[in-house]
């Protein structure tokens, strides 16, 4: 769940390259379309858990080697959102990959969810409501840190494509082999996520144009994801 996307082209007018009041617009209208995209990702989780069939499906998905394929699916579709939101300056196609990206991780939540909010009665409420608050209050943290001391973090990217790497083995050797990877790797995979929201965020003024906000936040949107996973698996484990 990696999201690194090339520069852009040398005619596009990066958001390094301008002022910093237009800077802060960007900012504004990314960050706008990351709140927009959690919005659209509890519409999409509501209406798949009311599917029984979708539900037993995507329950089915989680056993065994069914897991990986499900992840590679994810991650097919995925990539080809990212790589449709950055290749078009159209904005009607932008937002189809960013609503096509927000769809496939609604879905891949949709087995977690659905044993908090249904097999785990009364408390899974509770455990959802406060690995929801502790996922924004560290989402918007550490987009803060960046955006108000302006540090750039851009030497994390090769520990972050190896942590990646690394994490993606022992995901597929916990499938094959049948061992659980245990709280200890929600754990590094939290500060993964941490990593990849300074990357992204202090990467911005890099790689987009100013006309490229809703990829930009669809690269935030997926970052935050990926924390709001492994921290509803902490608060999960707890019960």
């Amino acid at each position: 769940m990696d999201n690194q996307f090339p520069n852009q082209s040398s005619e596009k007018i990066l958001i390094g390259h301008i002022s910093e009041v237009e800077r802060t617009t960007f900012y504004k209208k990314t960050y706008s379309h990351v709140a927009g995209g959690v919005l659209a990702f509890i519409l999409f989780e509501y209406v798949l858990l009311q599917s029984d069939a979708v539900v037993k499906f995507m329950l089915s998905m989680t056993e065994g080697y069914k897991w990986l394929l499900m992840l590679g699916g994810f991650m097919l579709a995925t990539n080809y959102a990212e790589g449709m939101a950055m290749k078009t300056t159209d904005k009607n196609k932008q937002y189809l990959a960013y609503g096509i990206y927000i769809f496939f991780e609604a879905l891949i939540f949709v087995p977690m969810l659905y044993i908090v909010t249904e097999l785990m009665g009364p408390a899974g409420s509770e455990v959802l409501y406060q690995a929801s608050i502790v996922t924004l209050a560290l989402f918007t943290g550490l987009s803060a840190v960046v955006l108000m001391t302006k540090s750039d973090f851009s030497f994390l990217k090769t520990g972050l494509t190896v942590g990646f790497f690394i994490a993606i083995g022992l995901i597929i050797a916990g499938t094959i082999f049948g061992f659980n990877l245990g709280l200890w790797f929600s754990v590094g995979m939290c500060l993964l996520a941490g990593g990849s929201i300074l990357y992204q965020t202090s990467n911005l003024v890099k790689t987009y144009g100013v006309e490229d906000y809703i990829p930009a936040a669809l690269g935030l949107f997926a970052s935050l994801m990926l924390l709001f996973w492994y921290i509803l698996r902490i608060f999960m484990s707890r019960d």
